[in-house]
């Protein structure tokens, strides 16, 4: 089950739900995944809805791992994700938003 004050994010990927959350070595990977300097950067980019597709891929990939979950990043490439690239925007969007805000504020 998500815990949002843990930093929790579902999304169902192939019929499966799966529980995403960007830990400290999740966004120091997705830094250099990204060549970003900071996350500083990503934030920026999601906030005035200047990302890629790569992002928000690579967004999930690191959520996944953080998650602890074994999808590789090709699976992740074919994936059917329920609600299409809108709902992988919005779950890598929350990855982010919950990475960095405590819930409630």
């Amino acid at each position: 089950m998500a815990n949002p004050w843990r930093g929790d994010v579902t999304l169902n990927l192939d019929g499966q739900v799966h529980t995403l959350r960007l830990t400290l070595g999740a966004l120091a990977e997705l830094e250099t995944t990204l060549g970003e300097a900071s996350l500083v950067g990503l934030v920026e980019r999601f906030e005035s809805n200047a990302f890629s597709s790569s992002d928000v891929l690579a967004l999930l990939g690191a959520g996944l791992k953080g998650g602890r979950c074994d999808l590789s990043a090709d699976d992740l490439l074919h994936a059917e994700i329920e609600g299409g690239p809108m709902a992988a925007a919005k779950a890598a969007a929350a990855l982010l938003a919950r990475a960095f805000v405590v819930p409630g504020e």
